[in-house]
């Protein structure tokens, strides 16, 4: 799974962590759901590369106890919120909600920074209630090397578990 999924999954899964119902935007209608619903996009991303071909130091492997290289990527992000409601103050609740879990919920690699929200308005295509939000955050991705070829094996977001 590439970066932004990754950013992408776990933004969702802080949000349904929360109790909310949350969705990748665009995927199927808002109508759909009780009570409000969330979806989550990731618009823009920059990424940084580090010194050293990014290269962060050894790491004692969990599966056989050798060492492994590490390496490390950083990726900065704006992630887009849309809570959408037929009720205005179900919509605003829904806000106030995903807002705290975007501070306090995510996993250790993404960090966030400004958070904004627009006011309540009407989607008139969706005959709904709307709040966007925008969160830009710093995401931190690790790489082992692999000791039997030496090819990098996938960056995965930190603080997120992977099979």
């Amino acid at each position: 799974m590439n970066g932004v999924l990754q950013i992408r999954a776990a933004v969702i899964a802080a949000l349904e962590a929360a109790g909310l119902t949350a969705v990748a935007a665009y995927q199927g209608s808002a109508k759909c759901y009780a009570g409000s619903v969330t979806a989550v996009d990731v618009a823009a991303v920059t990424t940084r590369e580090g010194g050293l071909g990014s290269y962060l130091g050894l790491r004692e492997s969990e599966v056989d106890g050798g060492l492994r290289e590490l390496y490390g990527r950083q990726m900065d992000a704006q992630i887009l919120l849309e809570v959408r409601s037929a009720r205005a103050d179900e919509c605003e609740q829904g806000m106030e909600t995903a807002a705290q879990a975007l501070l306090e919920r995510l996993p250790s690699g993404l960090r966030p920074g400004a958070l904004s929200w627009e006011p309540v308005s009407w989607d008139e295509d969706n005959r709904l209630f709307l709040r966007r939000g925008n969160l830009h955050c710093r995401a931190f991705f690790t790489a082992e090397l692999n000791p039997e070829d030496g090819t990098l094996l996938d960056f995965i977001l930190k603080g997120v578990v992977s099979v």
